[in-house]
């Protein structure tokens, strides 16, 4: 498996991923940390599409995390949030409403 390049998306110069994951416990840090270590390894064993262009990783513990990202490519992953099941559909949203910012901004730089 490719090693990829994961990098967080910043709006305004903060990133929403990284405002998601300071606010989680330690253990559920540690989790994530791990899953976020495995997408750069190229193990997506746990991730299905969830529409215009976003991808959820599924971590099966506590609140049922998840890591909403895009793919630039097949060796650039952009992360643009997390969230729990209990959350899903409004992290997805977002996560979907980021990417096509995400898109257009890269296409303004052209």
């Amino acid at each position: 498996m490719a090693e990829r390049k994961v990098v967080e998306y910043l709006r305004n110069g903060v990133s929403p991923f990284g405002a998601w994951f300071a606010g989680i416990d330690a253990h559920a840090a540690a989790k994530v940390a791990t899953a976020v270590y495995r997408m750069e390894q190229g193990n997506f064993s746990n991730v299905k599409a969830v529409g215009k262009g976003v991808s959820e990783f599924r971590l099966d513990f506590g609140a049922g995390y998840r890591i909403y990202f895009g793919q630039e490519g097949t060796r650039i992953v952009i992360l643009l949030g997390g969230g729990s099941k209990k959350t899903q559909e409004k992290d997805i949203r977002t996560a979907q409403t980021l990417w096509t910012e995400y898109k257009a901004e890269k296409e303004k730089r052209k």
